[in-house]
């Protein structure tokens, strides 16, 4: 089964040669790429993030293999859910899933389920794959989308998928996708998010997560990013890198209601 695009042609280029110049350009960063544990990024339209996606992927090195953990925006499917495709489709090509590794973390962690319904609408790991394929060739993926889960299952899941990696032969970069607050304006988007982000930059999830909760900050991700920088950590991680910021009233120039987005390096 091949998972098809659900916003090519909307968040990002369906046209192969059009989508290529933009992520050439974006990707027109001056940086010797680094080895890196896990990857937070946002997800938002490439006209509005795709800056920072760009920066945080031109300095690291890409994997062949690369776990995407992203929220359910949609809510369909289970809580904790591996796509079951074979691979999944862009302008640029399939993107083969890494079925070894995908079925041995089944496998290993009793709630992960195999069910491509949470994946089929959903954007916010989709729209990683043309930057990672142009960066990495031989990509291989194993998407996972996350609905409501506890702070405690969040943390459960990021050091069960470090116990698998720990065994695994293969390199396998880690990628949370997520926004950050949604539709304030910018002076309280900067406050909230700067909230947030102080904690993974201070390298406390649990403290990212309860900040989240405590201040109401719409971040999407929230979840995905506790769970990866658990994994990280567990697999020898200790900083938390911001490598950029914007939000997207510097697109629009309507700051009375704006998306923040960041980008940073989990080494």
């Amino acid at each position: 089964m091949i998972r098809q695009p659900a916003v090519a042609g909307s968040f990002y280029p369906a046209n192969p040669d059009e989508l290529l110049t933009q992520l050439d350009s974006l990707l027109d960063v001056v940086i010797e790429p680094r080895n890196v544990k896990g990857l937070i990024v946002p997800h938002a339209g490439y006209i509005y993030s795709g800056s920072v996606i760009g920066e945080v992927l031109a300095a690291t090195k890409i994997p062949k293999q690369v776990i995407l953990i992203g929220p359910n925006h949609h809510g369909a499917g289970n809580n904790l859910a591996a796509s079951g495709a074979d691979s999944w489709a862009t302008p640029l090509g399939e993107v083969p899933i890494a079925t070894i590794l995908r079925d041995h973390l089944v496998a290993e962690i009793l709630p992960l389920l195999v069910d491509e319904q949470a994946h089929k609408y959903e954007h916010s790991l989709e729209v990683m794959l043309p930057f990672l394929l142009r960066r990495q060739s031989e990509l291989q993926i194993v998407p996972i989308a996350l609905g409501h889960l506890s702070l405690a299952d969040c943390l459960q899941l990021g050091s069960s998928i470090a116990d698998v990696l720990k065994n695994w032969k293969d390199e396998v970069l880690l990628l949370a996708s997520t926004d950050m607050n949604h539709f304030s304006d910018e002076e309280m988007s900067k406050k909230l998010d700067f909230m947030a982000i102080n904690a993974m930059t201070d390298y406390d999830p649990q403290r990212l997560y309860r900040v989240v909760e405590d201040n109401q900050i719409s971040m999407c991700g929230v979840l995905p990013t506790v769970t990866v920088m658990q994994a990280a950590h567990d697999l020898g991680a200790r900083e938390c890198r911001l490598v950029c910021y914007a939000h997207s009233g510097q697109v629009t120039g309507d700051n009375s209601r704006v998306v923040g987005y960041a980008g940073l390096t989990l080494e």
